[in-house]
């Protein structure tokens, strides 16, 4: 398929953004269908600009595979991203880390798609009905370039629609082994500490390595302290406390299996149970009981699920955020600190820090920020989209009011 576009789409595409949008076509060839490569010519000279996987039920039309200069879109030029996206990974593999994103979508060249590595487990996770013609060659040329002994599918929420029925068009589930044998529970060393996660069900793809370094922070820091982690879903910031020395962890998620499996990593660590106090409960409801009870901590990590995926969810987010500080700051010790963390792309580093800031203020504190890290070297940020994580270390300043 031929596609021409508009000129802002043509000097997007010039300057390495991976993304068309259908308002952004002004001529195609013929009607597309999900995978089919969308060949962009720009409309001066019919030179090649880039070519993509076509997606007729996205906003984001074509997601682009390659631009600039042509290339054949087959399993070689899959078999060279994926070693592209291994070397920038090396780092972290000479550490002993074998738990990380292998491919982060777009910033690896692999659009709409990632691929996280528990050990010898890999779990692709796919975004968009265009992978699903080159699911095939794809993980033909995973096997050619990657050494592992499973694999596991996961799919977003609207691959498992109804709507777009892939279970029965295409004969695959979230979840599905599609080589070798996994239990659905993959283990995997981070920082020096053991962690297991549930590849078929977990969210996202079982962990969240997203939040490696910032958990690393928080081992630092962690000593002699209570540790408050809210939203903690399996253990990764919990562990990495009573690696860093805390006295005592209280975990708080609303999902029970989640914090059986934050015992489970627990014990994978020899750590004792009794330093850890399970709270099963709603974040904003367990919040205010811990209030209620005057309990305090020297150390309160907040990180909540994306709570703006659209835009139209932004005015409620904030209101979320501002929520979760309010409640986090009467827990806090007189020497403590306050992590707050947002993984919604649509709200900036900037606009983070001043929601956050200005929350404590209006509850008459003064949080004072030390430290803004985003992402890791496995999340690369390849164009403005892909910065979504964002992190806030912060310590009180001044007098309670």
């Amino acid at each position: 398929m031929s596609v021409r576009v508009k000129p802002a789409a043509e000097h997007a595409l010039r300057g390495g953004h991976p993304w068309v949008f259908e308002e952004s076509i002004v001529k195609q060839s013929h009607l597309g269908s999900a995978g089919d490569l969308a060949v962009i010519y720009d409309r001066d000279k019919n030179n090649f600009l880039a070519v993509g996987l076509y997606d007729p039920l996205s906003p984001i039309r074509i997601k682009v595979l390659q631009a600039r200069k042509p290339r054949k879109i087959n399993r070689q030029f899959f078999i060279d991203k994926l070693v592209a996206a291994q070397k920038k990974r090396d780092p972290l593999i000479s550490q002993g880390t074998t738990g990380y994103r292998l491919v982060y979508g777009e910033s690896d060249g692999f659009p709409a798609l990632v691929l996280d590595r528990y050990g010898n487990t890999l779990v692709l996770k796919l975004y968009t009905t265009a992978w699903l013609a080159h699911l095939q060659e794809l993980v033909a040329a995973l096997q050619e370039a990657l050494v592992f002994d499973a694999l596991v599918l996961r799919l977003s929420r609207a691959l498992q629609s109804d709507r777009l029925n892939v279970a029965s068009l295409y004969g695959l589930r979230d979840g599905q082994q599609l080589l070798g044998e996994a239990s659905g529970t993959a283990q995997f060393v981070e920082g020096g500490l053991l962690f297991a996660a549930d590849v078929r069900r977990g969210h996202k793809t079982g962990f969240f390595f997203d939040q490696r370094e910032n958990r690393q922070r928080v081992r630092g820091l962690a000593e002699g302290r209570r540790v408050l982690d809210v939203f903690s879903y399996t253990g990764g910031f919990s562990v990495y406390a009573l690696a860093g020395g805390a006295r005592s962890v209280t975990a708080l998620d609303i999902s029970q299996p989640a914090l059986e499996a934050l015992k489970n990593n627990v014990a994978l660590n020899g750590f004792e149970q009794t330093r850890v106090d399970l709270l099963p409960a709603d974040a904003f409801a367990g919040l205010r009981g811990l209030v209620e009870a005057r309990r305090k901590f020297g150390l309160v990590v907040v990180d909540p699920p994306a709570f703006a995926n659209r835009r139209a969810n932004m005015g409620n987010a904030v209101l979320a955020y501002r929520r979760l500080v309010e409640l986090a700051l009467p827990l806090l010790s007189d020497d403590g600190i306050l992590v707050m963390s947002s993984c919604s792309s649509r709200i900036s580093c900037e606009r983070f820090e001043q929601l956050v800031t200005r929350a404590a203020a209006v509850a008459g504190q003064e949080l004072e920020v030390f430290a803004s890290p985003t992402h890791g070297l496995d999340h690369p940020i390849g164009f403005p989209e892909a910065a979504y994580l964002k992190a806030l270390f912060c310590r009180l300043s001044g007098n309670r009011k």
